[in-house]
């Protein structure tokens, strides 16, 4: 019961209806009998390992924190200082253990699932012959979403930032919400749990922001993603057919085709909210204007950049072995000169950088090349970082103005440049074969008229359909650009208008993703990227 089905859009309505017409005292149980009903449906299978994460993670967030009011008074009773601080410590460490067995089973439930065999295939490859056979093993649908949001959770409670939820049915609901389930974003307990629990009223304004948001999802999935996706799998499934142009237009469509079905997805999820009431986090925010590669990553994916950043890599980047590194530098005869401290200063931070996009990258796939695709990142980041004074200097050296408008459009040209060789790491079958793409993009371009025919001959798509994806692309490219320049949403522009001409702006919408979206019999719509993550 994907987005784009018809089912959905009925069991949508119904829900949405329902969940009006319910007493204010238990709508809550309307949207978690929806968010079941949607998983079993989408997953059957995997509702086992939904209802452990649920549970056991319940169970732990209740003892962790009656065990932080404990372990307060108990503190609070010891008069002498050594001895509160021995205790406060010792009841520390029991915490921690009930924390850690938390961590360790739903975190081993995701690694086992998703990379056991990925792990078999490696050792299978290094020892040169089949040792160990691979298992068919179901990958629950949103169980890195699901999971990275739970232990997000009780970390929090552990680090004493929340009071445990009591009400089970009521925690199952932050777990299983259906609007995100299927790819995010991943939301804190503290912004997303009140909303889902308190009642909504219905509101004329949210329900047209709401089916604002949702339509113009369903123009990035439809009328752009969905199209382009058919001439990328062409080119993905033998790229060795074809010469490095022919891979660079496949990269160049897979940077439209992956913004507009990951974006579309969270808009749609957004608009459901917010036609009940519910103020979903942002997950997007013109990641392709982006002037650096840092800036990019706060601006892609914003609640898993927000996960990593809380939970990996502010710990990591205080653990002591990471911050003696940076003094040893510092005490050095290097870090007594100006670079030296410079990079003292920021070598943890760029050291968990590394770390997280490592992290990141296996995040997205039990892969090598996803290991490449979190390296490659990662050292950017790291370097761009350690070496920044050096980029001040030939800044100033070759008297670049840094506030131009030609300065600040080379740093985005320059910025998507790097994002798109990323992307050599998504496409491509696997690690040897990534570089070999990127081999090709650079060394093996022919621009020819033979090339232009290969393109003409290997698209599914015609040429009907290739003016629409072009028309739709810049049509995105420019809501993107009024609303990079302005600060402000297109649809807070609409609702500025006269009520008539918002609806057939609305209306006109319908209709484009009705005449120009792909969909109907015979059609089997592409699944969200980010649906089995």
């Amino acid at each position: 019961m994907g987005y784009t089905s018809p089912s959905f859009l009925l069991f949508l309505t119904g829900s949405i209806l329902l969940y009006f017409l319910f007493p204010k005292k238990y709508r809550w149980t309307v949207l978690l009998g929806a968010s079941l009903f949607f998983y079993a449906r989408a997953s059957l299978k995997g509702f086992i390992y939904l209802a452990v994460t649920s549970l056991s993670t319940y169970f732990a967030g209740r003892i962790l924190s009656a065990r932080n009011q404990k372990d307060k008074e108990t503190v609070k009773a010891i008069k002498d200082r050594e001895e509160k601080k021995k205790q406060k410590e010792i009841l520390k460490k029991k915490r921690w253990h009930i924390l850690l067995a938390c961590l360790i089973l739903n975190f081993g439930i995701l690694i086992f699932l998703k990379y056991l065999n990925f792990m078999i295939d490696t050792v299978n490859a290094l020892s040169g012959f089949e040792r160990y056979p691979m298992l068919n093993l179901l990958i629950p649908l949103g169980i890195s979403f699901y999971t990275f949001q739970s232990m997000g959770y009780v970390i929090d409670i552990y680090n004493g930032k929340l009071e445990a939820e009591k009400n089970f049915f009521k925690f199952l609901l932050f777990v299983s919400f259906f609007p995100q389930i299927i790819q995010g974003p991943i939301s804190m307990y503290d912004q997303l749990a009140h909303q889902l629990y308190e009642p909504h009223d219905y509101d004329y304004h949210n329900l047209k922001r709401g089916c604002e948001l949702m339509l113009w999802g369903y123009f990035k999935k439809m009328v752009i993603a969905d199209r382009a996706v058919m001439f990328l799998n062409v080119v993905t499934a033998d790229y060795t057919a074809y010469n490095g142009t022919v891979i660079l237009l496949a990269l160049l469509v897979y940077t439209v085709q992956l913004y507009a079905d990951f974006s579309a997805g969270i808009d749609i999820s957004r608009g459901i909210c917010e036609i009940i009431g519910i103020d979903m986090v942002e997950n997007f925010r013109r990641p392709y204007f982006a002037e650096t590669i840092n800036d990019f990553w706060r601006r892609w994916h914003i609640s898993l950049g927000a996960w990593m950043k809380k939970y990996i890599f502010y710990p990591f980047a205080v653990l002591k072995p990471v911050m003696n590194i940076g003094k040893k530098i510092k005490n050095s005869s290097f870090g007594k000169t100006e670079y030296g401290k410079h990079v003292a200063k920021v070598f943890p931070i760029s050291l968990s950088s590394l770390v997280v996009f490592m992290v990141v990258g296996f995040w997205h796939g039990a892969n090598w090349k996803y290991a490449g695709f979190g390296l490659w990142n990662g050292l950017i980041i790291m370097f761009s970082e350690l070496l920044k004074p050096v980029f001040e200097q030939m800044t100033q050296a070759l008297h670049i103005k840094t506030a131009s408008f030609g300065f600040k459009l080379f740093r985005i040209i320059r910025t998507l440049f790097i994002v798109i060789v990323g992307y050599v790491f998504d496409i491509a079958p696997g690690l040897s074969s990534s570089v070999d793409m990127i081999r090709r993009v650079f060394f093996d371009q022919v621009w020819t008229a033979e090339t232009v025919k290969t393109i003409a001959d290997i698209s599914p798509i015609n040429k009907d359909g290739a003016v629409i994806l072009c028309i739709a692309v810049i049509i995105l490219f420019v809501v993107s650009l009024v609303q990079e320049s302005t600060g402000k949403q297109i649809r807070d522009m609409i609702d500025e208008k006269p009520w008539p001409l918002e609806w057939a702006v609305l209306f006109a919408g319908m209709v484009i993703v009705l005449c120009f979206g792909i969909y109907g019999p015979g059609y089997d719509a592409a699944a969200f990227v980010y649906m089995q993550f």
